[in-house]
């Protein structure tokens, strides 16, 4: 029987790069742009920063996006169904890929025009806990001159991939190096991570 989750992870399995064109289902997408969109026009995002609670620090020189955390505890009806969606993932990733996961995190991001992210890895060097990365896309009609791709690197060579709506990209957070390119029009998605204890 095929599983929901089978095209990601099958594609993980075989690159590295886990991808799913269709993850998020279009209406779900439509909510989740529409709740960050609302948070842009209310000024709600924070300049996104790089490290952890402990160490944070804001350079944008090396990334110029913005970000907003999601909580169960806004009880917003979409972020909730997302956050199923997510419960579901983890119970397929821990049941037939026994990966030990046992929490997440996740943020909106805008990527403002001629707004970028340079080349990292999204495992702290002081925290570990970060597994797997996992990022959806929720921009409609993306051209390619509009270009925000998210770069991945493997062995010297860059996959990119176009963020395009309802997509979804999965990887390890300790293994890829990856960037997000400059953009031509506004970007938006969820970024997150799988974590263990």
């Amino acid at each position: 029987m095929t599983n929901k989750f089978d095209i990601l992870i099958e594609s993980f399995i075989a690159n590295k790069i886990g991808i799913d064109k269709h993850f998020l289902n279009p209406v779900l997408a439509a909510h989740l742009k529409n709740n960050l969109l609302q948070l842009v026009q209310e000024n709600k995002l924070q300049t996104a920063g790089t490290g952890n609670e402990d160490v944070t620090l804001i350079n944008t020189n090396n990334r110029s996006d913005k970000i907003y955390w999601l909580d169960k505890k806004n009880n917003n009806i979409y972020e909730n169904q997302f956050f199923d969606l997510m419960d579901e993932l983890v119970t397929y990733l821990n049941s037939n890929c026994y990966t030990g996961i046992t929490g997440y995190e996740f943020h909106y991001t805008c990527y403002p025009i001629g707004s970028f992210y340079k080349k990292h890895f999204d495992q702290f060097k002081n925290n570990p806990s970060r597994q797997y990365s996992l990022i959806l896309y929720l921009n409609d009609n993306w051209q390619t001159a509009d270009g925000g791709e998210l770069c991945i690197y493997q062995n010297g060579i860059c996959q990119q991939i176009a963020p395009e709506n309802g997509k979804s990209v999965f990887f390890k957070s300790n293994e890829l190096e990856h960037e997000v390119l400059i953009t031509t029009h506004e970007r938006l998605s969820i970024t997150g991570w799988l974590k263990t204890n």
